[in-house]
């Protein structure tokens, strides 16, 4: 895997809002049915436009992961990924992170949520 992350995010909010979350179990029983999907090495994404200007995501995990710690720092990691791309992808999605349990770093993440972002053509 490429490892050409971008220094420096453009001038934008760096923050992860509360409106950017998707809450609603259905909302994440929908996508999970109805997205489309990609995937990689250790991660899968789902994904399905949404009526919104802004995207919304959620990181679930699969069962058996780990303990809380580890389940903890994996969606760490994931929502650190997430708001450093954010301003790269295409607005008006909602999207799931899916990640399975191995090498959990902010770099491997990174490079697991690029590769799945351009697969799914949400990359500008």
């Amino acid at each position: 895997m490429k490892t050409d992350l971008p220094k420096e995010m453009p001038n934008a909010r760096k923050t992860f809002k509360h409106c950017e979350h998707i809450k609603s179990s259905a909302e994440i029983r929908n996508l999970f049915k109805n997205g489309r999907k990609a995937s990689v090495a250790g991660a899968k994404i789902f994904f399905m436009e949404n009526s919104l200007r802004f995207n919304r995501i959620a990181f679930p995990l699969p069962r058996g992961y780990g303990k809380a710690v580890e389940r903890n720092k994996s969606k760490r990691l994931s929502r650190e990924a997430f708001r450093f791309f954010k301003t790269f992808l295409n607005t008006g999605y909602d999207i799931l992170f899916l990640v399975y349990p191995g090498n959990d770093s902010f770099k491997s993440r990174c490079v697991q949520f690029r590769e799945l972002c351009k697969k799914a053509g949400l990359m500008k």
